[in-house]
């Protein structure tokens, strides 16, 4: 096991909202200085990437404030407190495109944003996936576009899947698709 090298003196929330704050460190440097980081920190996420019997990966086209643009994705969220990562992954699945999965299988885990961010996001496959009514947030901007597996790949390995969990998503489950 590797030591730390940066320990972490003292923090205060320096802001928060609903879905996350900031946590301010005062910390020690590998040089014996002392600095201070900003983390954003949030709850473990899920990202599933759903897939039908007509062997289609459902995306999504998600209109992102935050970059002021259309992005292509899989369903994704944060999972609530006292939530597994599967539960939040069947519920995320169902608010975004009203989708049932008859399996769901866990892939690996991964970092969002590890610079500024502590999110850890848990990968899932759901297969035979069929769709309902979707049950999205006021502020999700959500079209629902089944799109065949070849496609997805293409798309992702193109640039054209520019949310980069989508993508390493799409990408990470491919060897798991027929």
């Amino acid at each position: 096991v590797m030591s730390l090298p940066i320990r972490t003196l003292s923090s205060i929330i320096a802001w928060a909202c609903p879905w996350y704050h900031i946590r301010q460190d005062k910390i020690l440097l590998p040089d014996g200085s002392e600095g201070e980081y900003n983390v954003l920190v949030k709850e473990p996420a899920v990202w599933i990437v759903p897939v039908t019997d007509a062997g289609e990966i459902v995306l999504i086209r998600s209109y992102r404030h935050t970059v002021t643009d259309w992005c292509w994705e899989v369903p994704a969220g944060s999972r609530k407190p006292g939530q597994t990562s599967e539960e939040a992954a069947r519920e995320e699945l169902h608010e975004e495109i009203g989708g049932l999965a008859a399996e769901l299988t866990y892939i690996t885990r991964f970092y969002t944003a590890n610079g500024i961010c502590n999110e850890e996001s848990h990968l899932f496959l759901a297969r035979g996936v069929s769709l309902t009514a979707p049950q999205h947030e006021p502020a999700e901007v959500i079209q629902i576009h089944p799109t065949p597996i070849p496609e997805v790949l293409r798309m992702a390995r193109a640039g054209e899947i520019t949310d980069g969990g989508s993508a390493l998503a799409s990408l990470l489950c491919e060897q798991y698709l027929d």
